[in-house]
Formats: C-alpha cells, structure tokens, sequence
C-alpha cells in the first residue's frame, strides 16, 4: 500500500516539476532566423487567409523563460491572401503608406504545462497596429532546443479596436469581418550564454 501511495504521488509530482524545470531553464538571446505571421479572416464571400515570412524580431535571454523579453514586426504590404484586388484592399483598409509595420512587443511570459522540451505559455505585450497600440496577449508552445527556440502561438484580435475601416463595400454587400485570428510560427535562432547552463 505505501509503495502504491508512493508511486501515486510521483505521479502527480512528475509533471509539476518537468514544468518548474522548463520553465525555469536559462534562456539564450536570439535573433528570428525564419518566420511566419498570418492571419485569418472571414467575409460575406467566404473564409480567407493572409501570410508574410517577411519577418524580424529578437528575444533577449534570461535567467528563466519568465524573464525573456522581445520583439516581433512584419511590413504590413508583405501579406499576401492570394488574391490582389484583396491585398490592395487590405493596404488601403490598413493605410500601410502611413502605419507601414505590425509589430509585437513582448513585456512577460508566464509558463504554463511543461511536456519535456515543450512549454506552454501566455505571451504578454502590445500590438502596434495601424497607429494603435494595445496591451494583449497571445497563447503560445514554446520548444527550447540547444541552439534555437521555436514559438507558435495564436490570438484573436477585433480590427475595430484598431480602427481599421474600409470593411464594407457594396452598400454592405460584401463585407470583411471585424474578428480575425493572428496566428504566429517563429523560430529563433540563439547565441550560447556564457556561464549559463543550457540543459533542464
């Protein structure tokens, strides 16, 4: 019986502290190596989605991952929805002559469940988008490896918090929804950290 309690209560330790490992890991600073931004809309005329790998950013390392900060941006003219009568929409709608960049700005990481190298997380920060900055957040995997850290994360957003017009055309007969999904696919690639360990 003690032997079974024992090993119950392993159990339900083990993932506890393969979170608290994870988390608390030594965390490199890095620069996106390669990177995918999209986003997913909806309209009267059907589902649409828009895609850039034209992305930049850094992340600065830390003692843990709740210590890393960053930031991630893309060209607004560099999404593309496969269709460009809808990409000169999109411009026009996102006035990106004026507010040229979306960008991310990262102010905290708060670790979630831990599955060996794999840690989910809620990424804290601000959205600048057409002009407008917001605080937000995005639910993240983050995957820690020895010289790159892949973050895939997603986030609904409300274009009208932003105030991006131009949605409705036609006298409202075809129309661009207000709610979108920003998804994100990032891979970082990191510099060793002197001094640091870099194992769980």
């Amino acid at each position: 019986m003690r032997r079974l309690r024992a090993i119950l209560l392993f159990a339900i330790l083990l993932p506890s502290a393969a979170a608290t490992l994870a988390a608390q890991r030594a965390i490199p600073s890095g620069t996106i190596g390669a990177g995918v931004l999209s986003f997913e809309g909806h309209a009267t005329v059907g589902d649409f989605t828009g895609t850039t790998s034209t992305v930049t950013g850094e992340m600065t390392g830390g003692t843990d991952l709740s210590a890393v900060r960053g930031w991630v941006e893309a060209p607004v003219k560099s999404l593309e929805t496969g269709n460009g009568k809808r990409d000169k929409d999109l411009n026009k709608s996102m006035e990106s002559g004026k507010y040229p960049v979306i960008r991310f700005d990262l102010t905290g990481v708060v670790p979630g469940a831990a599955r060996g190298d794999t840690v989910d997380a809620t990424l804290l920060g601000t959205f600048l988008i057409h002009g407008v900055s917001r605080a937000d957040s995005i639910m993240a995997t983050i995957l820690l490896l020895p010289d790159k850290v892949r973050v895939q994360g997603k986030a609904p957003l409300d274009l009208s918090d932003y105030k991006i017009g131009g949605l409705s055309k036609a006298l409202g007969m075809l129309k661009v929804s207000e709610a979108i999904l920003i998804r994100l696919d990032l891979t970082f690639a990191t510099r060793p950290m002197l001094g640091a360990a870099m194992s769980p």
